[in-house]
């Protein structure tokens, strides 16, 4: 077995679709979109035998804030993966990639993060010898195997109060199908993240995962308006049965009108119509801090699951 980052995108494509913890961001066409993204930087890297198939696969990104500052922010996100075979040789590869990905990452980020989308405990030694310490992280998941009516029995009494009020009021949801919206969603966007003094990916990020991904089916954006302006928004991902929620936004000047309930409802409705089997909110933060977007998606009627994370310092000081 040996070490590869020039895979060939068709083995690339069929590994992650068949591997049962396939998931968008370990596909090549996320590694595209990131390296479409200011700032970002793709790290795709497979362990393959000597047919030459693929036996263990990483996708991290390296994140940069912008200016002088990019140095000292530098972090690599691993969403999803590391995917492998089961077995022995499965573990071996792991081993074969976190130590070739280690050797790579150091000179260019100060720390990574391995953002579990399953139960990964069986792992968890071998990470930890390599001085990745695990924490626990929540997520809801949504079981959209349901019936629609169900789901919606599912959601607490004040979210459905006010997405019918939503409703009542005129607020439609609408799916996008140009990116001449972007901008809006993006500013939108940066309302909300600015008033979570998080920092926001550049508008090239949603810009290409629109072209790219759009086109293949894998992403759609829904958009709240009411009368002719836009309130909300929530950009989805969408691979093998599940609808993934992205980024999500609701005009805080329209708080009335319950933008962020309404578009946070229209997926999961949708996405039960549409024969989908999971809609995942993609984290809920540390159990052991108040966070008040964890008690929002609570109210959405999905199951509370732990995966936790892994982190790993590369530079300490």
């Amino acid at each position: 077995m040996r070490v590869i980052e020039n895979i060939s995108k068709k083995r690339w494509r069929e590994f992650v679709y068949n591997h049962p913890h396939g998931n968008i961001f370990q596909t090549p066409e996320m590694a595209e979109v990131y390296k479409r993204t200011k700032n970002y930087e793709p790290i795709s890297l497979a362990v393959i035998d000597d047919t030459d198939n693929i036996i263990a696969l990483l996708q991290a990104v390296v994140i940069r804030e912008k200016g002088i500052l990019g140095p000292l922010s530098s972090r690599s996100i691993i969403q999803g993966g590391p995917l492998f075979v089961e077995g022995e040789e499965g573990i071996k590869a792991l081993k074969m990639l976190i130590e070739y990905y280690d050797r790579i990452i150091r000179k260019k980020a100060i720390y990574t993060e391995i953002r579990n989308m399953w139960d990964t405990s069986h792992i968890l030694n071998t990470l930890s010898n390599f001085g990745y310490t695990y924490r626990d992280h929540l997520n809801f998941l949504v079981d959209l195997t349901k019936s629609k009516e169900e789901l919606w029995n599912n959601l607490s009494k004040s979210r459905r109060r006010f997405i019918r009020k939503a409703r009542e009021r005129g607020v439609i949801v609408e799916e996008i199908t140009s990116r001449d919206l972007i901008p809006i969603f993006y500013e939108l966007l940066k309302h909300t993240y600015r008033k979570a003094k998080i920092p926001l990916a550049d508008i090239s990020l949603f810009n290409s995962a629109f072209d790219i991904l759009a086109p293949k089916k894998l992403l759609k954006l829904f958009m709240a308006r009411y009368k002719d302006e836009y309130i909300g928004g929530i950009m989805c991902l969408i691979y093998k049965g599940t609808i993934i929620e992205w980024f999500v936004t609701g005009s805080r000047r329209h708080s009335k009108l319950y933008p962020s309930d309404i578009v946070t409802w229209y997926p999961i409705e949708w996405g039960s119509e549409n024969g989908f089997h999971t809609f995942d909110f993609l984290g809920a933060g540390d159990p052991k801090k108040k966070y008040g977007v964890r008690e929002f998606k609570k109210q959405f009627g999905g199951t509370m699951v732990n995966f936790g994370r892994y982190r790993k310092i590369h530079a300490p000081l």
